[in-house]
């Protein structure tokens, strides 16, 4: 039976939470799961919006806030400081620890700004700025508006988690956007850390479904590839960017690797195992991210073994293959970050619209 601690103690994968909610933070089981091996967390808002929405937990906070004159948009951002900065607290042993490696807690800006460079900025700058922690990472999408926002905070000597990557052409950019903001900065860097996260799932399930509209032999046998090698290809980049003059050059400037994070890690087909993103994308110098029913199979039945960089060849055969069955891999990336894009904002619309009624509903 695998555990999380050898996880990251043999392979030097850090194994991250894919979950935040109050009741966790107050009954203990957050501090259960760092205690299991949990070296990060991280939150979105479709997260805060099932937190929020099917709990309790924040009524208290909420009416207090709405009572002392705050919006219920005030008040949303209120409740989103709470949770991470006591999440903040709990993690924090794990960033001393490991020396700013591990530790972070992420939290997203306002995801209806993802096309608008100026406005992620200041936003990212005001969250960062409010919530004050050294182990705080602040979420911005890698979409193309996004890049320069990267850059400018990291360039301000702020983390960063880069967030909704589908692409390895993307990722190389984001690489680029993080090397950049370092360039920007005087003296030190190892205050400044930032990991690239990567998504899974949602590309095997989009590409699948293509696939089965191909109908082949060939093409259905390719069902269940894409996501791995793709990840395992990103893997490939990473070890090559991050060997290169221009990072060795960094490096020697106290300069943090920006590791790649595996992010949408649950299987969405029940026919593939529940642990495949975290089996076959086991490395050194990587995060996963894992929703906790993941996490919980992966300590139950996972398979602990470096695999991310088993065959960089086959990976490359496959994504080649699946192109020359007409299923253009950009394409697919675009589609799935705009798709991203509108579920988060959808997720916090759908949010302010529940606490906007739940604050008329209120009889002070």
């Amino acid at each position: 039976m695998p555990s999380l601690t050898e996880l990251f103690e043999r392979h030097g994968q850090s194994p991250w939470l894919d979950n935040l909610k109050r009741d966790w933070i107050q009954s203990g089981e957050l501090h259960n799961w760092v205690q299991k091996g949990v070296r990060g967390l991280t939150s979105n808002p479709s997260i805060f919006e099932k937190a929020i929405t099917d709990s309790e937990a924040y009524d208290e906070q909420f009416g207090s806030l709405i009572k002392d004159g705050f919006s219920v948009e005030q008040a949303y951002w209120q409740l989103v400081h709470r949770d991470i900065s006591d999440a903040l607290q709990i993690l924090k042993p794990i960033y001393e620890a490991s020396n700013g490696v591990d530790g972070y807690v992420s939290v997203e800006v306002d995801p209806r700004l993802a096309r608008d460079t100026a406005a992620t900025i200041d936003a990212a700058r005001t969250l960062d700025d409010q919530i004050s922690s050294p182990n705080l990472y602040i979420k911005i999408p890698g979409t193309r508006e996004g890049l320069p926002a990267i850059t400018k905070m990291i360039s301000e000597g702020r983390s960063i988690n880069v967030t909704l990557l589908f692409s390895i052409q993307r990722y190389a950019e984001v690489i680029d956007a993080y090397m950049s903001g370092l360039e920007m900065v005087d003296g030190d860097l190892s205050h400044i850390s930032s990991v690239a996260s990567f998504f899974i799932s949602r590309t095997e399930t989009e590409v699948d479904s293509r696939l089965d509209e191909i109908d082949s032999e060939p093409a259905l046998k390719l069902k269940g590839k894409t996501a791995v090698a793709q990840g395992q290809l990103a893997y490939r980049l990473f070890i090559d960017e991050f060997n290169s003059d221009r990072w060795l050059a960094l490096k020697a400037r106290g300069a943090q690797l920006q590791r790649p994070l595996w992010a949408s890690t649950s299987t969405k087909n029940p026919q593939y195992p529940d642990t495949m993103y975290v089996d076959e994308l086991i490395g050194p110098d990587t995060v996963n991210t894992l929703p906790d029913n993941t996490l919980a199979a992966f300590i139950d039945h996972g398979t602990l073994s470096r695999s991310v960089d088993s065959s960089f060849d086959d990976a490359e055969k496959i994504l080649q293959t699946v192109e020359s069955l007409g299923i253009d891999l950009q394409e697919v990336a675009v589609k799935l970050e705009d798709e991203g894009v509108k579920a988060f904002e959808t997720s916090f619309e759908n949010l302010l619209t529940t606490l906007q009624k739940k604050a008329e509903s209120m009889i002070f």
